[in-house]
């Protein structure tokens, strides 16, 4: 089952990191130097796993911010009018 929520976690991040960028606004009301924990709406297997993770990495002192998500959307292809080529 860990695979499962690490390969979770690992979306959940990628999908974090594009947010941030997109929205700087959003970026600012992030302190600096804190441990990020993402907690998903109704996911508590996954909350849990990512709070017990955080705890691990987290520097001593270190101050925890929880980003709350409702989900992800369904994931779709962002390829630019793909061709197929038949030689």
């Amino acid at each position: 089952m860990i695979d499962v929520l690490e390969k979770r976690h690992a979306v959940l991040v990628a999908e974090f990191d594009r947010y941030v960028i997109e929205h700087p606004e959003f970026a600012a009301k992030i302190p600096q130097n804190v441990q990020i924990v993402l907690q998903v709406e109704g996911d508590n297997e996954y909350n849990s796993w990512s709070r017990q993770l955080a705890d691990k990495q987290r520097e001593s002192g270190q101050i925890v911010v929880y980003v709350r998500v409702k989900g992800l959307k369904p994931a779709k292809s962002r390829l630019i009018k793909p061709e197929v080529v038949l030689s």
